[in-house]
Protein backbone atom coordinates (compact mmCIF):
# COMPACT_ATOMS: atom_id res chain seq x y z
CA UNK A 1 0.00 0.00 0.00
CA UNK A 2 1.38 3.40 -0.97
CA UNK A 3 1.89 6.26 1.46
CA UNK A 4 -0.88 8.22 -0.32
CA UNK A 5 -3.35 5.34 0.10
CA UNK A 6 -2.47 5.07 3.79
CA UNK A 7 -3.03 8.79 4.25
CA UNK A 8 -6.36 8.67 2.42
CA UNK A 9 -7.51 5.67 4.44
CA UNK A 10 -6.46 7.34 7.68
CA UNK A 11 -8.17 10.56 6.64
CA UNK A 12 -11.42 8.70 5.91
CA UNK A 13 -11.27 6.93 9.25
CA UNK A 14 -10.66 10.18 11.10
CA UNK A 15 -13.55 11.83 9.24
CA UNK A 16 -15.87 8.96 10.11
CA UNK A 17 -14.82 8.98 13.75
CA UNK A 18 -15.24 12.73 13.85
CA UNK A 19 -18.74 12.47 12.44
CA UNK A 20 -19.69 9.80 14.97
CA UNK A 21 -18.28 11.87 17.86
CA UNK A 22 -20.22 14.90 16.58
CA UNK A 23 -23.48 12.91 16.46
CA UNK A 24 -22.78 11.53 19.94
CA UNK A 25 -22.22 15.05 21.24
CA UNK A 26 -25.49 16.20 19.69
CA UNK A 27 -27.28 13.23 21.22
CA UNK A 28 -25.91 13.96 24.69
CA UNK A 29 -26.77 17.61 24.36
CA UNK A 30 -30.33 16.77 23.36
CA UNK A 31 -30.73 14.17 26.10
CA UNK A 32 -29.12 16.50 28.56
CA UNK A 33 -31.41 19.40 27.78
CA UNK A 34 -33.71 18.30 30.59
CA UNK A 35 -32.43 21.04 32.82
CA UNK A 36 -33.71 21.69 36.31
CA UNK A 37 -34.95 25.15 35.31
CA UNK A 38 -37.23 23.60 32.70
CA UNK A 39 -38.42 20.78 34.92
CA UNK A 40 -38.84 17.07 34.55
CA UNK A 41 -39.61 15.96 31.01
CA UNK A 42 -41.75 12.95 30.03
CA UNK A 43 -39.86 9.63 30.17
CA UNK A 44 -39.35 7.34 27.21
CA UNK A 45 -37.03 4.87 25.56
CA UNK A 46 -33.48 6.08 25.01
CA UNK A 47 -33.13 7.28 21.40
CA UNK A 48 -30.27 6.52 19.03
CA UNK A 49 -28.52 9.39 17.23
CA UNK A 50 -30.54 10.41 14.15
CA UNK A 51 -32.60 7.20 14.17
CA UNK A 52 -34.31 8.05 17.45
CA UNK A 53 -36.55 5.15 18.51
CA UNK A 54 -37.26 4.03 14.96
CA UNK A 55 -36.01 0.50 15.63
CA UNK A 56 -38.50 0.12 18.48
CA UNK A 57 -41.51 1.08 16.34
CA UNK A 58 -43.60 -0.95 13.93
CA UNK A 59 -43.78 1.66 11.17
CA UNK A 60 -46.70 -0.16 9.52
CA UNK A 61 -48.77 0.09 12.68
CA UNK A 62 -47.05 2.58 15.01
CA UNK A 63 -50.15 2.88 17.22
CA UNK A 64 -49.57 -0.71 18.42
CA UNK A 65 -45.95 -0.01 19.35
CA UNK A 66 -46.97 3.18 21.17
CA UNK A 67 -49.64 1.32 23.15
CA UNK A 68 -47.02 -1.20 24.26
CA UNK A 69 -44.56 1.55 25.23
CA UNK A 70 -47.27 3.26 27.30
CA UNK A 71 -47.45 0.16 29.49
CA UNK A 72 -43.82 0.74 30.47
CA UNK A 73 -43.50 4.53 30.45
CA UNK A 74 -46.99 5.66 31.47
CA UNK A 75 -49.70 7.82 29.94
CA UNK A 76 -47.37 10.74 29.06
CA UNK A 77 -44.09 9.74 27.46
CA UNK A 78 -41.58 10.74 24.82
CA UNK A 79 -40.70 8.92 21.61
CA UNK A 80 -38.25 10.11 18.96
CA UNK A 81 -39.43 9.57 15.40
CA UNK A 82 -36.01 9.87 13.83
CA UNK A 83 -34.59 13.17 15.11
CA UNK A 84 -38.06 14.55 15.95
CA UNK A 85 -39.16 14.48 19.57
CA UNK A 86 -42.84 13.59 20.06
CA UNK A 87 -44.86 13.48 23.27
CA UNK A 88 -47.43 10.66 23.32
CA UNK A 89 -50.69 10.96 25.26
CA UNK A 90 -52.26 7.61 26.15
CA UNK A 91 -55.44 6.56 27.94
CA UNK A 92 -58.82 8.24 28.27
CA UNK A 93 -58.13 10.38 31.34
CA UNK A 94 -54.85 11.77 29.99
CA UNK A 95 -56.12 12.46 26.45
CA UNK A 96 -59.24 14.16 27.78
CA UNK A 97 -57.27 16.23 30.30
CA UNK A 98 -54.94 17.45 27.56
CA UNK A 99 -57.40 18.09 24.72
CA UNK A 100 -60.35 19.34 26.79
CA UNK A 101 -59.07 20.72 30.09
CA UNK A 102 -55.93 22.18 28.47
CA UNK A 103 -57.45 22.78 25.05
CA UNK A 104 -55.56 26.04 24.48
CA UNK A 105 -52.11 24.65 25.31
CA UNK A 106 -52.56 21.48 23.22
CA UNK A 107 -54.75 23.06 20.54
CA UNK A 108 -52.32 23.91 17.73
CA UNK A 109 -51.91 21.62 14.73
CA UNK A 110 -48.66 19.70 14.40
CA UNK A 111 -47.42 19.86 10.82
CA UNK A 112 -45.77 16.67 9.58
CA UNK A 113 -44.16 16.95 6.11
CA UNK A 114 -46.82 14.75 4.50
CA UNK A 115 -49.62 16.83 6.03
CA UNK A 116 -48.04 20.00 4.65
CA UNK A 117 -47.97 18.33 1.22
CA UNK A 118 -51.76 18.04 1.33
CA UNK A 119 -52.65 21.70 1.89
CA UNK A 120 -49.51 23.78 2.55
CA UNK A 121 -51.03 24.73 5.91
CA UNK A 122 -54.26 26.16 4.43
CA UNK A 123 -57.85 25.16 5.13
CA UNK A 124 -59.70 23.79 8.14
CA UNK A 125 -57.86 20.63 9.11
CA UNK A 126 -54.17 21.48 8.88
CA UNK A 127 -54.18 25.24 9.48
CA UNK A 128 -53.13 27.26 12.52
CA UNK A 129 -53.54 30.77 13.88
CA UNK A 130 -56.12 33.33 12.78
CA UNK A 131 -56.61 31.72 9.36
CA UNK A 132 -57.57 28.38 10.89
CA UNK A 133 -59.85 29.99 13.48
CA UNK A 134 -61.70 31.97 10.79
CA UNK A 135 -62.00 28.99 8.41
CA UNK A 136 -63.30 26.67 11.14
CA UNK A 137 -65.77 29.28 12.42
CA UNK A 138 -67.04 29.93 8.88
CA UNK A 139 -67.26 26.23 8.05
CA UNK A 140 -69.22 25.38 11.20
CA UNK A 141 -71.66 28.26 10.69
CA UNK A 142 -72.27 27.53 7.03
CA UNK A 143 -72.41 23.76 7.28
CA UNK A 144 -75.15 24.24 9.86
CA UNK A 145 -76.93 26.52 7.40
CA UNK A 146 -76.80 23.75 4.81
CA UNK A 147 -78.24 21.24 7.22
CA UNK A 148 -75.24 19.45 8.71
CA UNK A 149 -76.74 17.13 11.32
CA UNK A 150 -80.23 18.56 10.75
CA UNK A 151 -83.25 17.98 8.53
CA UNK A 152 -81.54 19.40 5.44
CA UNK A 153 -78.73 16.88 5.50
CA UNK A 154 -81.15 14.07 6.39
CA UNK A 155 -82.96 14.63 3.09
CA UNK A 156 -79.66 14.52 1.20
CA UNK A 157 -78.63 11.29 2.95
CA UNK A 158 -81.99 9.61 2.30
CA UNK A 159 -81.78 10.58 -1.37
CA UNK A 160 -78.35 8.97 -1.62
CA UNK A 161 -79.46 5.79 0.16
CA UNK A 162 -81.97 5.24 -2.65
CA UNK A 163 -79.17 5.32 -5.25
CA UNK A 164 -76.90 3.07 -3.16
CA UNK A 165 -79.63 0.45 -2.72
CA UNK A 166 -80.08 0.36 -6.50
CA UNK A 167 -76.34 -0.33 -6.92
CA UNK A 168 -76.32 -3.15 -4.34
CA UNK A 169 -79.41 -4.76 -5.86
CA UNK A 170 -77.62 -5.04 -9.21
CA UNK A 171 -75.22 -7.56 -7.65
CA UNK A 172 -78.23 -9.89 -7.17
CA UNK A 173 -76.86 -11.39 -3.97
CA UNK A 174 -73.46 -12.22 -5.48
CA UNK A 175 -70.21 -11.34 -3.71
CA UNK A 176 -68.74 -7.86 -4.23
CA UNK A 177 -66.25 -5.46 -2.67
CA UNK A 178 -68.06 -2.79 -0.63
CA UNK A 179 -65.28 -0.20 -0.91
CA UNK A 180 -66.32 1.79 -3.97
CA UNK A 181 -70.13 1.87 -3.64
CA UNK A 182 -69.97 2.97 0.00
CA UNK A 183 -67.21 5.51 -0.72
CA UNK A 184 -69.13 7.01 -3.64
CA UNK A 185 -72.36 7.18 -1.64
CA UNK A 186 -70.78 8.99 1.31
CA UNK A 187 -68.81 11.26 -1.05
CA UNK A 188 -72.09 12.27 -2.70
CA UNK A 189 -73.62 13.25 0.65
CA UNK A 190 -70.65 15.56 1.25
CA UNK A 191 -70.67 16.79 -2.37
CA UNK A 192 -74.31 17.75 -2.00
CA UNK A 193 -73.50 19.89 1.03
CA UNK A 194 -70.25 21.34 -0.33
CA UNK A 195 -71.14 21.86 -4.00
CA UNK A 196 -74.94 21.76 -3.85
CA UNK A 197 -75.24 18.71 -6.13
CA UNK A 198 -74.42 15.01 -6.32
CA UNK A 199 -72.69 12.96 -9.04
CA UNK A 200 -73.65 9.80 -10.89
CA UNK A 201 -71.68 6.75 -9.74
CA UNK A 202 -70.72 6.22 -13.37
CA UNK A 203 -69.08 9.68 -13.61
CA UNK A 204 -65.44 8.83 -14.32
CA UNK A 205 -64.07 12.10 -12.92
CA UNK A 206 -66.06 11.72 -9.70
CA UNK A 207 -64.93 8.10 -9.28
CA UNK A 208 -61.30 9.02 -9.92
CA UNK A 209 -61.42 11.87 -7.39
CA UNK A 210 -62.81 9.61 -4.65
CA UNK A 211 -60.43 6.76 -5.48
CA UNK A 212 -57.40 9.08 -5.42
CA UNK A 213 -58.44 10.54 -2.07
CA UNK A 214 -58.73 7.06 -0.57
CA UNK A 215 -55.43 6.01 -2.11
CA UNK A 216 -53.68 9.03 -0.61
CA UNK A 217 -54.79 8.13 2.91
CA UNK A 218 -53.48 4.63 2.36
CA UNK A 219 -50.15 5.97 1.09
CA UNK A 220 -49.92 8.45 3.98
CA UNK A 221 -49.74 5.52 6.41
CA UNK A 222 -47.11 3.56 4.49
CA UNK A 223 -43.64 2.85 5.85
CA UNK A 224 -41.97 4.98 3.17
CA UNK A 225 -44.06 8.02 4.10
CA UNK A 226 -43.34 7.42 7.81
CA UNK A 227 -39.66 7.61 6.89
CA UNK A 228 -40.30 10.76 4.84
CA UNK A 229 -41.92 12.38 7.90
CA UNK A 230 -38.77 11.60 9.90
CA UNK A 231 -36.30 12.51 7.17
CA UNK A 232 -37.93 14.97 4.72
CA UNK A 233 -34.84 15.04 2.51
CA UNK A 234 -35.84 11.52 1.34
CA UNK A 235 -38.92 12.98 -0.39
CA UNK A 236 -37.59 13.42 -3.94
CA UNK A 237 -36.52 9.75 -4.09
CA UNK A 238 -39.73 8.14 -2.81
CA UNK A 239 -42.15 6.77 -5.43
CA UNK A 240 -44.98 6.76 -2.91
CA UNK A 241 -44.62 10.48 -2.26
CA UNK A 242 -44.47 11.21 -5.99
CA UNK A 243 -47.76 9.33 -6.46
CA UNK A 244 -49.27 11.16 -3.49
CA UNK A 245 -48.29 14.56 -4.93
CA UNK A 246 -49.64 13.56 -8.36
CA UNK A 247 -52.98 12.54 -6.80
CA UNK A 248 -53.14 15.77 -4.81
CA UNK A 249 -52.52 17.86 -7.92
CA UNK A 250 -55.10 15.97 -10.01
CA UNK A 251 -57.76 16.29 -7.32
CA UNK A 252 -56.94 19.95 -6.89
CA UNK A 253 -57.51 20.53 -10.63
CA UNK A 254 -60.88 18.74 -10.50
CA UNK A 255 -61.99 20.78 -7.51
CA UNK A 256 -60.82 24.04 -9.09
CA UNK A 257 -62.87 23.21 -12.20
CA UNK A 258 -65.98 22.56 -10.09
CA UNK A 259 -65.44 25.82 -8.20
CA UNK A 260 -64.98 27.69 -11.49
CA UNK A 261 -68.34 26.41 -12.78
CA UNK A 262 -70.07 27.37 -9.55
CA UNK A 263 -68.50 30.83 -9.73
CA UNK A 264 -69.85 31.34 -13.27
CA UNK A 265 -73.43 30.60 -12.12
CA UNK A 266 -73.19 32.17 -8.66
CA UNK A 267 -76.34 33.81 -7.29
CA UNK A 268 -75.62 35.57 -3.97
CA UNK A 269 -79.31 35.39 -3.10
CA UNK A 270 -79.46 31.60 -3.40
CA UNK A 271 -76.37 29.73 -2.16
CA UNK A 272 -76.38 26.10 -3.22
CA UNK A 273 -73.70 24.90 -0.81
CA UNK A 274 -70.56 25.68 1.14
CA UNK A 275 -68.58 26.79 -1.94
CA UNK A 276 -71.21 29.34 -2.96
CA UNK A 277 -71.28 30.74 0.56
CA UNK A 278 -67.49 31.06 0.59
CA UNK A 279 -67.45 32.77 -2.82
CA UNK A 280 -70.10 35.27 -1.73
CA UNK A 281 -68.15 36.08 1.43
CA UNK A 282 -64.95 36.51 -0.60
CA UNK A 283 -66.70 38.74 -3.12
CA UNK A 284 -68.24 40.91 -0.39
CA UNK A 285 -64.87 41.47 1.30
CA UNK A 286 -63.16 42.32 -1.99
CA UNK A 287 -65.86 44.84 -2.87
CA UNK A 288 -65.38 46.51 0.51
CA UNK A 289 -61.65 46.89 -0.22
CA UNK A 290 -60.41 44.11 2.08
CA UNK A 291 -57.75 42.39 0.00
CA UNK A 292 -55.90 40.73 2.88
CA UNK A 293 -58.67 38.51 4.21
CA UNK A 294 -58.47 34.77 4.84
CA UNK A 295 -61.09 34.20 2.14
CA UNK A 296 -58.79 33.30 -0.75
CA UNK A 297 -58.65 30.45 -3.25
CA UNK A 298 -56.05 28.42 -1.34
CA UNK A 299 -58.21 28.33 1.77
CA UNK A 300 -61.29 27.50 -0.29
CA UNK A 301 -59.76 24.57 -2.18
CA UNK A 302 -58.01 23.24 0.92
CA UNK A 303 -61.21 23.45 2.98
CA UNK A 304 -63.19 21.64 0.29
CA UNK A 305 -60.50 18.96 0.08
CA UNK A 306 -60.52 18.57 3.88
CA UNK A 307 -64.27 18.02 4.02
CA UNK A 308 -64.50 15.87 0.90
CA UNK A 309 -61.48 13.57 1.34
CA UNK A 310 -61.42 13.03 5.09
CA UNK A 311 -65.19 12.89 5.56
CA UNK A 312 -65.60 10.40 2.73
CA UNK A 313 -62.85 8.08 3.93
CA UNK A 314 -63.63 7.95 7.65
CA UNK A 315 -67.40 7.55 7.33
CA UNK A 316 -67.22 5.21 4.34
CA UNK A 317 -64.61 3.08 6.10
CA UNK A 318 -66.71 2.87 9.27
CA UNK A 319 -69.69 1.67 7.21
CA UNK A 320 -67.51 -1.01 5.60
CA UNK A 321 -66.48 -2.19 9.07
CA UNK A 322 -70.13 -2.21 10.18
CA UNK A 323 -71.31 -4.42 7.31
CA UNK A 324 -68.31 -6.73 7.68
CA UNK A 325 -69.00 -7.13 11.41
CA UNK A 326 -72.64 -7.94 10.68
CA UNK A 327 -71.54 -10.70 8.31
CA UNK A 328 -69.06 -11.98 10.90
CA UNK A 329 -71.61 -11.92 13.73
CA UNK A 330 -74.94 -12.95 12.10
CA UNK A 331 -76.75 -13.29 15.45
CA UNK A 332 -76.07 -9.62 16.17
CA UNK A 333 -77.25 -8.75 12.65
CA UNK A 334 -80.48 -10.70 13.28
CA UNK A 335 -81.06 -8.83 16.54
CA UNK A 336 -80.56 -5.46 14.80
CA UNK A 337 -83.08 -6.41 12.12
CA UNK A 338 -85.55 -7.61 14.76
CA UNK A 339 -85.36 -4.24 16.53
CA UNK A 340 -85.69 -2.27 13.29
CA UNK A 341 -88.66 -4.39 12.17
CA UNK A 342 -90.50 -4.08 15.50
CA UNK A 343 -89.97 -0.31 15.85
CA UNK A 344 -89.97 0.95 12.24
CA UNK A 345 -91.48 -1.84 10.16
CA UNK A 346 -90.99 -1.40 6.44
CA UNK A 347 -90.97 2.41 6.27
CA UNK A 348 -87.78 4.43 5.69
CA UNK A 349 -85.72 4.86 8.89
CA UNK A 350 -85.36 8.49 9.99
CA UNK A 351 -82.88 10.24 12.26
CA UNK A 352 -85.52 10.63 14.96
CA UNK A 353 -85.81 6.82 15.17
CA UNK A 354 -82.39 6.56 16.81
CA UNK A 355 -83.78 7.13 20.32
CA UNK A 356 -86.13 4.16 19.88
CA UNK A 357 -83.42 1.79 18.55
CA UNK A 358 -81.03 1.41 21.51
CA UNK A 359 -79.49 -1.90 20.42
CA UNK A 360 -78.93 -0.71 16.85
CA UNK A 361 -77.39 2.50 18.17
CA UNK A 362 -75.13 0.48 20.47
CA UNK A 363 -73.98 -1.68 17.53
CA UNK A 364 -73.04 1.43 15.52
CA UNK A 365 -71.13 2.95 18.45
CA UNK A 366 -69.35 -0.33 19.16
CA UNK A 367 -68.36 -0.53 15.49
CA UNK A 368 -66.78 2.92 15.71
CA UNK A 369 -65.00 1.97 18.92
CA UNK A 370 -63.58 -1.35 17.74
CA UNK A 371 -62.87 -0.23 14.16
CA UNK A 372 -60.68 2.53 15.57
CA UNK A 373 -60.55 4.15 12.12
CA UNK A 374 -58.20 6.97 13.22
CA UNK A 375 -55.84 5.28 15.73
CA UNK A 376 -53.66 8.35 16.25
CA UNK A 377 -55.33 11.76 16.17
CA UNK A 378 -53.97 14.15 13.55
CA UNK A 379 -50.88 15.58 15.31
CA UNK A 380 -51.15 18.49 17.72
CA UNK A 381 -48.41 20.81 18.92
CA UNK A 382 -48.14 22.81 22.12
CA UNK A 383 -48.93 26.51 21.77
CA UNK A 384 -46.92 27.44 24.88
CA UNK A 385 -44.73 25.88 27.57
CA UNK A 386 -46.81 23.73 29.90
CA UNK A 387 -46.29 21.53 32.93
CA UNK A 388 -48.69 18.62 32.43
CA UNK A 389 -49.10 15.80 34.93
CA UNK A 390 -45.83 16.87 36.51
CA UNK A 391 -43.87 16.91 33.23
CA UNK A 392 -42.51 19.96 31.42
CA UNK A 393 -43.45 20.12 27.74
CA UNK A 394 -41.88 22.91 25.73
CA UNK A 395 -43.79 25.18 23.34
CA UNK A 396 -43.80 23.81 19.80
CA UNK A 397 -43.48 20.16 20.87
CA UNK A 398 -45.22 17.68 18.57
CA UNK A 399 -47.96 15.76 20.41
CA UNK A 400 -49.69 12.53 19.33
CA UNK A 401 -52.99 11.81 21.14
CA UNK A 402 -53.28 8.02 20.94
CA UNK A 403 -57.01 7.49 20.27
CA UNK A 404 -56.56 3.71 20.19
CA UNK A 405 -55.57 3.82 23.84
CA UNK A 406 -58.82 5.68 24.61
CA UNK A 407 -61.18 3.47 22.61
CA UNK A 408 -59.48 0.33 23.98
CA UNK A 409 -58.67 1.58 27.48
CA UNK A 410 -58.96 -1.47 29.75
CA UNK A 411 -59.99 0.69 32.70
CA UNK A 412 -62.94 2.12 30.73
CA UNK A 413 -64.20 -0.84 28.67
CA UNK A 414 -65.16 -4.26 30.02
CA UNK A 415 -63.87 -6.17 26.97
CA UNK A 416 -61.79 -3.62 25.04
CA UNK A 417 -60.58 -5.94 22.26
CA UNK A 418 -63.83 -7.71 21.37
CA UNK A 419 -66.99 -6.61 19.55
CA UNK A 420 -69.45 -6.12 22.39
CA UNK A 421 -72.49 -3.83 21.86
CA UNK A 422 -73.27 -4.23 25.59
CA UNK A 423 -70.59 -1.58 26.18
CA UNK A 424 -73.29 0.96 25.27
CA UNK A 425 -76.30 -0.63 27.01
CA UNK A 426 -77.42 -0.49 30.63
CA UNK A 427 -78.98 -3.39 32.56
CA UNK A 428 -82.43 -2.57 31.13
CA UNK A 429 -81.13 -2.55 27.55
CA UNK A 430 -81.28 1.23 27.21
CA UNK A 431 -78.57 3.04 25.26
CA UNK A 432 -75.98 4.67 27.50
CA UNK A 433 -73.27 7.14 26.56
CA UNK A 434 -69.66 6.43 27.48
CA UNK A 435 -67.21 9.23 28.24
CA UNK A 436 -64.33 7.26 26.71
CA UNK A 437 -66.09 7.09 23.33
CA UNK A 438 -63.84 9.49 21.45
CA UNK A 439 -63.57 8.44 17.75
CA UNK A 440 -63.91 12.08 16.61
CA UNK A 441 -61.12 13.25 18.96
CA UNK A 442 -61.97 16.11 21.38
CA UNK A 443 -61.33 19.73 22.27
CA UNK A 444 -60.59 22.54 19.83
CA UNK A 445 -59.70 20.12 17.04
CA UNK A 446 -62.69 17.80 17.37
CA UNK A 447 -64.02 16.73 13.96
CA UNK A 448 -66.29 19.52 12.68
CA UNK A 449 -68.29 16.98 10.66
CA UNK A 450 -69.20 14.83 13.69
CA UNK A 451 -72.93 15.62 13.48
CA UNK A 452 -73.09 14.78 9.77
CA UNK A 453 -71.02 11.62 10.23
CA UNK A 454 -73.24 10.35 13.07
CA UNK A 455 -76.42 10.90 11.07
CA UNK A 456 -74.92 9.37 7.91
CA UNK A 457 -73.77 6.25 9.77
CA UNK A 458 -77.15 5.74 11.44
CA UNK A 459 -79.30 6.26 8.35
CA UNK A 460 -77.10 4.23 6.00
CA UNK A 461 -76.67 1.36 8.46
CA UNK A 462 -80.34 1.02 9.41
CA UNK A 463 -81.53 1.41 5.81
CA UNK A 464 -79.09 -1.21 4.48
CA UNK A 465 -79.80 -3.72 7.28
CA UNK A 466 -83.54 -3.24 6.72
CA UNK A 467 -83.18 -3.98 3.00
CA UNK A 468 -80.37 -6.60 2.83
CA UNK A 469 -78.94 -9.56 4.70
CA UNK A 470 -75.15 -9.35 4.62
CA UNK A 471 -73.16 -12.58 4.61
CA UNK A 472 -69.85 -14.11 3.57
CA UNK A 473 -69.50 -15.46 0.00
CA UNK A 474 -70.06 -19.19 -0.62
CA UNK A 475 -67.12 -21.21 0.73
CA UNK A 476 -66.07 -18.45 3.14
CA UNK A 477 -66.98 -18.77 6.83
CA UNK A 478 -67.52 -16.02 9.40
CA UNK A 479 -64.22 -17.04 11.00
CA UNK A 480 -62.46 -16.33 7.70
CA UNK A 481 -63.31 -12.62 7.96
CA UNK A 482 -60.08 -11.16 9.32
CA UNK A 483 -60.50 -8.14 11.61
CA UNK A 484 -56.84 -7.14 11.17
CA UNK A 485 -56.93 -3.71 9.49
CA UNK A 486 -54.99 -2.78 6.37
CA UNK A 487 -52.03 -0.42 6.68
CA UNK A 488 -52.91 3.25 6.17
CA UNK A 489 -53.32 6.64 7.80
CA UNK A 490 -56.86 5.46 8.56
CA UNK A 491 -57.60 1.82 9.33
CA UNK A 492 -59.61 0.07 6.62
CA UNK A 493 -60.82 -3.53 6.81
CA UNK A 494 -58.59 -6.07 5.12
CA UNK A 495 -59.69 -6.81 1.52
CA UNK A 496 -62.88 -8.87 1.53
CA UNK A 497 -66.16 -9.39 -0.28
CA UNK A 498 -69.72 -9.65 1.03
CA UNK A 499 -73.04 -10.84 -0.32
CA UNK A 500 -76.02 -8.49 0.05
CA UNK A 501 -79.15 -10.60 -0.29
CA UNK A 502 -82.34 -8.59 -0.68
CA UNK A 503 -84.94 -9.12 2.06
CA UNK A 504 -87.74 -7.81 -0.18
Amino acid sequence: MSLLECLLQTSSTVTLLGALLFLLALYRLSSGSNSEEQGKQPPGPRPLPLLGNMLQLDLKRPYRSLCELSKKYGSVFTVHFGPTKVVILAGYKTVKQALVNHAEEFGDRGMLPVLYDFTNGHGILFGNGDSWKEMRRFALANLRDFGMGKKGSEEKILEEIHYLIEVLEKHEGKAFDTTQPLSYAVANVISNIVYGSRFEYSDSKFRATVDRANENLRIAGSVSVQLYNMFPWLGPWLKSRKLLLKNIENNKKEMEELVRRLKETLNPQMCRGFVDSFLVRKQTLEESGNKNSHYHDNNLISSVRNMFSNGTNTTGTTLRWALMLMAKYPLIQDRVLEEISSVIGSRQPLAEDRKNLPYTDAVIHETQRLANVLPIAIPHTTSRDITFQGYFIKKGTLVFPLLTSVLQDGSEWESPHTFNPAHFLDEEGRFTKRDAFMPFSAGRRVCLGEGLARMTLFLFFTSLLQRFHFSTPPGVTEDDLDLTPSVGFTLNPSPHQLCAVSRV
